[in-house]
């Protein structure tokens, strides 16, 4: 029972930091004219969209850390290694996320950093994710329970590090193409991996973090009120890189790096949808879908936004839960 009362307390904390956040920040950005341009390809539908703020990520990233720093104080939780790792890799996304959205926003455009200098920034933070967990007794291992296998990657270690990290931030960033997709997908995401982390009892400040996934999903949850159809404010790369980072931290960290792959399944779809675009085009020279993401190929279905949403929140509510079936009961 204390579990559950320290997880609904940390939600509860999230949420109405989260709220309080929305309210301040969204005429904030308003005022100084952080607004997304929207890309004419996509359609009138979305055309609607353009001047919304953009940014909206500080909504959910500044609970976090009012939060966590609140609980230390109180003495309600202590500061592990593992939880230093989440929240760094967490705020280097965000502020790499903050670049991208501000160049964006600077240059009325949707082109923000080079491709080359993302990937070396991200190289960079993928770097310090490695050096810190391996200072702190981390052993570069994969290791899958369910087929007994252990496998040793030694230095190649941190190039797993830095595929999964650039790989789950960007598969995030993708999905945010529509009115709370990408934000509803992260709740039920860090809610499972709470439950999942809550589980590994054997790793040092596993509290910790689990408690860090319940806050970001009761700061999501508020951060969907304003950015649930229709959006008042969108979460930008600050947020959705943010997400992606700490999404796969905490699956590395905790070795549970196939739920990974199977709590943000409706991720890896999106990403290889757009994948098998590209190379349907450049190669064939015949679209696969009629829009990529998969999401936007719903949308010149004719299907509404809403009922895209939901059909992939059920999807990935129900590979969530048979990830959690695998990471914790089997």
């Amino acid at each position: 029972m204390l579990i559950l009362a320290k997880a609904a307390m940390a939600m509860m904390l999230g949420f109405i930091f989260a709220i309080i956040c929305g309210i301040l920040f969204i005429p904030l950005l308003k005022k100084i004219n952080f607004r997304q341009h929207v890309s004419k390809t996509l359609g009138k539908r979305h055309m609607v969209k353009e001047g919304i703020p953009t940014m909206g990520g500080i909504i959910f990233i500044v609970p976090v850390i009012i939060s966590l720093v609140m609980l230390y104080l109180k003495g309600s939780i202590s500061l592990s290694h593992n939880l230093l790792i989440v929240v760094i890799v967490f705020l280097s996304y965000a502020f790499l996320g903050f670049i991208d959205d501000w160049l964006k926003v600077r240059y009325n455009n949707n082109v923000g950093l080079r491709i080359s200098t993302k990937f070396l920034l991200q190289m960079v933070i993928a770097l310090v994710f490695f050096y810190i967990f391996m200072k702190n007794g981390g052993e570069p291992n994969l290791e899958i329970t369910s087929l007994n296998l252990f496998i040793p990657l030694g230095w190649s270690f941190g190039l797993f590090i830095l595929f999964l990290l650039v790989g789950t931030s960007n598969a995030v960033n993708i999905t945010d193409g529509l009115d709370g997709l990408c934000g509803g997908l992260c709740v039920i995401a860090f809610f499972a991996f709470g439950i999942i982390t809550w589980n590994t009892g054997w790793m040092e400040g596993y509290q910790e973090v689990a408690i860090f996934c319940f806050i970001l999903v009761g700061s999501l949850l508020g951060f969907l009120l304003f950015n649930s159809y229709p959006a008042k404010v969108f979460m930008g790369d600050l947020g959705s890189l943010a997400l992606g980072g700490a999404m796969a931290t905490i699956a590395i960290i905790t070795k549970h790096e196939l739920s990974l792959a199977l709590i943000g399944g409706v991720f890896v779809v999106e990403t290889l949808s757009s994948m098998i675009q590209i190379i349907g085009i450049r190669k064939f020279h015949r679209k696969i879908f009629k829009m990529a993401p998969i999401h936007h190929h719903f949308e010149q279905l004719n299907w509404k936004e809403q009922d895209i949403v939901k059909l992939f929140y059920v999807i990935g509510l129900l590979l969530a839960m048979a990830a959690i079936t695998y990471g914790v009961w089997i």
